[in-house]
């Protein structure tokens, strides 16, 4: 039913995006749980809970979990570093080390892994 639709949807993504960003995001995508791939989808808000915070604190380190936070909000490093005060030569370092913990290789899977955090 939407198969004819698919393609129309894939070159309008190309043109927003790029190719090279399309396709590292289709690849993460594609990683994702299908529940947090629903949740992304339909934009649902995220619950957080004391108990997803102590889970994602025993992964990453509490300003490392404020990163990513903000990064599944959409933000640049440019902005992240402005919101929390930091450089953005320092919020690169805490993306790198997140994408090493985390074991993942693209920003929308750090949303990803937030998001799926914050409904366990």
């Amino acid at each position: 039913m939407l198969a004819p639709l698919l393609p129309r949807a894939e070159a309008s993504a190309i043109e927003a995006f790029g190719a090279t960003k399309f396709k590292d995001e289709l690849e993460a995508g594609q990683h994702l749980r299908c529940d947090a791939a629903l949740a992304l989808a339909l934009a649902e808000p995220t619950r957080s809970s004391a108990a997803s915070a102590d889970t994602r604190r025993d992964v990453l380190g509490r300003r490392e979990a404020e990163v990513a936070d903000l990064v599944a909000e959409g933000m640049s490093n440019k902005q992240i570093g402005a919101s929390l005060f930091i450089s953005e030569h320092t919020v690169d370092s805490h993306v790198r080390k997140i994408f090493d913990k985390l074991r993942v290789n693209s920003r929308a899977q750090i949303a990803g892994w937030v998001r799926s955090s914050n409904h366990d």
